[in-house]
Order: C-alpha cells, then sequence, then structure tokens
C-alpha cells in the first residue's frame, strides 16, 4: 500500500531491528507502522522481502536519514502523512526521529536536546556547565594529542568516538606510548561501522575523545520523561569484561545497591534531562561511581539495548515499551509505572573467544535452568568470531528473573555456562559482517514480555 493511504495514522520507527519490529507487534496492530531505513541498508540486507513476513509493517520507506535536512525534506514529501508517534530504534536515528516529530508537532526528545545527546563532547560541556561531574576530557584529532592529554592527566585514558556506540572504536589505554596504536585500530573500528552501511559517496567524519579513566562500579539510569517530567525511573547493575574494551558482561535489574546511592544516581539523571532540555521519550545514561561520587559517562535519548527493557518489565511488572510509544503519541501511560521492582532480572552474555563457530547446543539444558526465561545463541556454525571489541562481538545471552538480585545473577550465569558453543582457532575478518549491520544484536525472538532488544548499549 503507498505511503499516504488512508487507514488509521501510524507509527514511524527510523532504523531497523528485528527485534524492535517483533517487539511493537506485541501491541500494535497489522499494517499500523512505518519502518524509515536508509537506502543502502535496505539494499544490502534485502529488507523489502524480509519485512513482509512482519504483519505489522504497513511500509518500507528508503530515506537516507543521516543527511543534513533528511526530516525536513520527509516531512515535505509527506506533509499528510499525520503520524501517530515516531521513534528512533538505533542510535544514529536519534536526531532524524527528533526532528520529524517537531515537523509533525508530535512529543519526542526535540531536536536540540537530541543533539546533545547524540555528541558526547558537546554532552561533556552542557552538563558539565550545569556543575554535573564529568570525566577530564578533551577532542583529540591525532596520537600526539592523546599523548599530550595523558602528560597533562597521569594515569590510564580511554580513547573512544564522539558519536560511537555499542563500545564500538572505546579503548583503554594504559600508557601514552599506546597511542600511535590504539588511535588506528580505534579509527577504523569506527570507520567500519559505518563503512558496512555501504551509503555510496559518504565518508563517516571521525571525532575522536580521549578522557581520563574513572575507576569504580558502572550503572545506567533508565528514565520515561513526558513534556520533561520524570514519571519512571530505575538504575540497572552493570558488569564488565575484563581487558581493555568496555563491552558489558551482564546488567542486573533493579542494581543491587544502597537505596542512597539510588537516589543521587536518579536525582543525577534528570539533572542531565533539564540540562540538555530534554523533552519526551526515554533516557538511558550511564554513570561510574568514583570515590563515592556518580560521574556522568554518557546519555542516549533513545531506549536501552541489551535486553534492558525485558529486564525493567520482569522486575517492575510493567508496561515499560507500551507506555513509551504511548508518551511519544501525547497519550498517558495505559498501566500503573510501579516506582519499586518486586523482583529481580538479570542478563549474561557469552563470548567464546576468536575463530570460527563450530558447534552449537545446549539450548534445552540452558532453559530447564530454573528463572530462566530466554537464552539464545546468536551465531550459527561457520559464523566468524573476532576478538572481544565491542557488544557486537557476544555470542548467546541468558534472561533470568527471581526474588533476589544474587539468584537472578546466579541462574543467568548457570545457563550461560550450559551452553556448548565449539570454535576451531581460525582467525576472523578483522571488521564487522559486510553484508549486514553490524549484528542486529541478533535479539529478535527472546521470549519476554515485549521481545526487544533493540538500540545499542
Amino acid at each position: 500500500m503507498p505511503i499516504g493511504h488512508t487507514m488509521a495514522p501510524p507509527v514511524i520507527m527510523v532504523g531497523f531491528t528485528w527485534a524492535s519490529v517483533a517487539s511493537i507487534g506485541v501491541f500494535q496492530p497489522d499494517e499500523s507502522v512505518i519502518l524509515i531505513e536508509e537506502p543502502g541498508v535496505v539494499g544490502v540486507r534485502g529488507l523489502r522481502s524480509e519485512v513482509r513476513r512482519a504483519t505489522v509493517i504497513r511500509e518500507l520507506v528508503a530515506w537516507d536519514y543521516h543527511l543534513e535536512g533528511a526530516a525536513d525534506a520527509f516531512y515535505n514529501a509527506h506533509p499528510d502523512l499525520a503520524p501517530a508517534a515516531i521513534a528512533p530504534v538505533l542510535e544514529d536515528a536519534t536526531l532524524f526521529a527528533a526532528r520529524l516529530a517537531e515537523r509533525y508537532g508530535l512529543p519526542g526528545a526535540g531536536l536540540g536536546a537530541a543533539r546533545l545527546l547524540r555528541d558526547k563532547s558537546l554532552l561533556r560541556r552542557t552538563t558539565r556547565a550545569a556543575g554535573i561531574p564529568n570525566p577530564e576530557s578533551q577532542e583529540a584529532e591525532n596520537p600526539r594529542q592523546v599523548r599530550e592529554f595523558m602528560t597533562d592527566h597521569p594515569g590510564p585514558a580511554v580513547l573512544k568516538p564522539a558519536l560511537g556506540q555499542g563500545s564500538v572504536g572505546a579503548r583503554v589505554l594504559q600508557s601514552a606510548d599506546e597511542a600511535d596504536g590504539v588511535w588506528a585500530e580505534c579509527v577504523a573500528e569506527y570507520a567500519a561501522l559505518y563503512g558496512h552501511r555501504r551509503v555510496p559517496g559518504r565518508t563517516a567524519p571521525v571525532r575522536m575523545l580521549v578522557e581520563r579513566y574513572l575507576r569504580g562500579p558502572e550503572y545506567s539510569v533508565e528514565l520515561l520523561v513526558s513534556d520533561s517530567q520524570v514519571l519512571f525511573g530505575n538504575v540497572t547493575g552493570k558488569d564488565l569484561y575484563p581487558g581493555p574494551r568496555p563491552v558489558e558482561r551482564g546488567h542486573l535489574v533493579p542494581a543491587d545497591i544502597p537505596a542512597d546511592l539510588e537516589t543521587l544516581l536518579r536525582e543525577q539523571t534528570e539533572r542531565v534531562v533539564r540540562a540538555v532540555g530534554f523533552g519526551t521519550g526515554a533516557v538511558h545514561c550511564e554513570w561510574i561511581v568514583e570515590a563515592g561520587t556518580p560521574h556522568l559517562v554518557e546519555c542516549a535519548g533513545r531506549l536501552p539495548g541489551d535486553a534492558i527493557v525485558e529486564l525493567i518489565e520482569w522486575a517492575y511488572d510493567v508496561e515499560f515499551l507500551r507506555a513509551f510509544w504511548a508518551l511519544l503519541a501525547g497519550e498517558p501511560p495505559t498501566r500503573p509505572l510501579r516506582r519499586r521492582a518486586g523482583q529481580a532480572a538479570a542478563i549474561r552474555f557469552l563470548y567464546t573467544g576468536p575463530g570460527v563457530i563450530e558447534n552449537v547446543g545446549g539450548l534445552a539444558a540452558a532453559y530447564a535452568v530454573p528463572s530462566v526465561i530466554t537464552c539464545k545463541v546468536l551465531v550459527e556454525p561457520g559464523a566468524p568470531v573476532r576478538e572481544l571489541r565491542s557488544s557486537l562481538d557476544r555470542v548467546a545471552f541468558a534472561i533470568s528473573c527471581a526474588a533476589t538480585p544474587g539468584e537472578a545473577v546466579r541462574r543467568a550465569e548457570e545457563a550461560i555456562g550450559r551452553l556448548e558453543i565449539t570454535t576451531r582457532p581460525e582467525t576472523a575478518p578483522p571488521g564487522p559482517p559486510d553484508d549486514q549491520r553490524p549484528r542486529d544484536k541478533g535479539f529478535s525472538g527472546a521470549t519476554s514480555r515485549t521481545s526487544t532488544m533493540s538500540g545499542t548499549e
């Protein structure tokens, strides 16, 4: 059907993952979603044939949403569309979605807030001015500037893209002597993230940040916000793989922390919301607590990835995703949003080491673990696995929900431990697969309340 046909007002999703399509299909009627994705991705992925399997999709529109003015051009091409709600699925779709919502007169983050949240350098400048603790940080154009920063700020540092996501192109440096090699590696990874999209003629400018390494536990805060007012908040505990790459090994909802720290993290995140002028939607804000003080790592104006939405829904018994879409439609949530979790929910990921996947098994044994909700393998025999560099390199996950945080974590880890995934020692390609988006987080089909693992951590 053409995009302008006269059915009920559609909702618009910007960016594609199967997980997001499956999740919204739980509560949206058939043919009620317009999906916008870039022409290069549509062609490489063969999305037009793929999305025919999703009855919730009304139309797939190929639109180069990264270009300046792309949302305004879309609005002018479809001024009578009258969508009910608009939301980004991916981090790099946030600016387009925010501007498109403005043009159609719908609730959203607001283009100004989305721009500040998307650019880590701008976010540092803005929130630091508001008195929110940030690590010492500066933009770097070359390895020499990284070395100079580390001379001025002795100790380890973090190098990462200003517009990065999912830990792609991020690494810890222990010494300034590593600057040249780490710079080349991180810039190449970031370029590969965009290069796989095969958008002809596009070059992705690489802007890097070098920052003082923070020592302390990591958390994220998830908020639902309506017209700058917080309606729901949660603190998620993080667990990272050891090593120089800040890749998450797991998450726990709610975080097993004292009440005063939970309150402080939520209050600081609300300060970030006010500092950037965020309007309506979801906020996913990451913190490291060093010497008792939360320091801002980064903040995304979108739904969290890594199944955090599922963990929230199971732990709190709320319809987080449905409430998110209701707010973007200018409506109140259909069910109350509980302030306290009645249970704990955890996810744990598996990384096998580099090589090529040889055998996959153990799913039945993993599902037999009490309290396990979902266990999924993201790779098939023959798939390459590279050295652990980002969240895209993990190969499986398990989700559990239990009465206590400790039990939830133990059950998820036990399930992961029962998986039988073997590799053969063969060097994997250094970059992401060139036939698809860096792994679609592979999380479609998760057996949870919303089956969504959209976005990137």
